[in-house]
């Protein structure tokens, strides 16, 4: 064990060298195949350093960076465009079953192959207190990838320069009434900040191509008008698959708070676009959400 480790709390993480590489150098490379890809932005972002930090918030997939890199790439490469944000609220749904229903991480560090990030204690305790449904539980986040695959993009672009507050939606605490909750405690508690939120989830899973497209269309119709009510319509009528829901309405009723004007879908790709198996898919959105 490092010395560091004894001394403040690590998350160690549980998908390196599966959902993506394994070492510093391999993932950085596979990041940046990901910003090449034919189906990603074609290009390596470059940091506006001093940018405009319109972008309150972004949807962003979780599969392996072999099918949902270049779709994620999407997200990070607009948020490049738009600055350096100093701390990151990322919403994952709970994949496991793991710990409490609706559970943030407050103090510690999480590691990939590129290094540590800090968990931003002060504003993880402002929302378990403005929230009375988030509990502290890190046991739900220790095998949990819906985050853990979000960073290495993060890092990639941002360094170590950045901190997180990690919240984790088990499905039972993914109804509307606990992400109208969680959202409207972080939009409290990030408004005035340079944060923003990412919420993690994937689409339809395992219906054919032409299913998928078209279930996943309504959801992101209720992204693009901001109407976290006709999400769950959507999900519920249409019983889609997509499994961070509970996340991306948390996002938009966050976003809604901290007075955004517009979102707009940069990519939809599904599985089979990266397979050539159209027979049981995967869908993939990236989305931001600006002022």
């Amino acid at each position: 064990m490092k010395e560091a480790d004894a001394m403040v709390k690590v998350r160690r993480p549980c998908q390196a060298g599966a959902f993506y590489a394994g070492t510093a150098e391999s993932l950085k490379t596979q990041i940046e195949n990901c910003f090449l890809h034919e189906l990603g932005p074609g290009k390596i972002p470059e940091i506006a350093e001093e940018g405009p930090r319109r972008i309150i918030g972004l949807v962003s997939p979780h599969a392996g960076y072999m099918f949902s890199g270049p779709v994620a790439a999407h997200a990070y490469y607009n948020l490049a465009l738009d600055g350096k944000p100093d701390v990151v609220v990322l919403f994952g749904p709970n994949h496991t079953g793991y710990g409490s229903a609706l559970a943030v991480m407050n103090d510690g560090f999480w590691r990939t192959p590129l290094g540590d990030v800090e968990i931003d204690d002060e504003l993880a305790n402002q929302i378990v207190r403005e929230s009375h449904i988030v509990d502290i539980d890190d046991s739900a986040h220790r095998f949990e990838h819906s985050i853990e695959v979000q960073l290495p993009f993060l890092q990639y672009l941002y360094g170590s320069k950045f901190k997180i507050v990690p919240i984790c939606f088990h499905y039972t605490m993914q109804d509307l009434s606990s992400a109208k909750d969680v959202g409207e405690a972080v939009a409290k508690v990030i408004a005035g900040k340079n944060g923003v939120i990412i919420a993690s989830s994937d689409m339809t899973h395992y219906e054919p191509q032409e299913s998928a497209e078209r279930k996943d269309k309504l959801i992101l119709e209720a992204i693009k008008v901001m109407d976290e009510a006709e999400l769950y319509s959507a999900i519920e009528f249409h019983h889609i698959s997509a499994c961070g829901y509970g996340p991306i309405a948390a996002l938009i009723v966050a976003a809604k708070i901290l007075e955004a004007k517009e979102a707009r879908l940069l990519c939809y790709k599904t599985s089979g676009d990266i397979s050539g198996d159209y027979s049981s898919v995967v869908g993939y959105a990236a989305v931001y959400i600006k002022k």
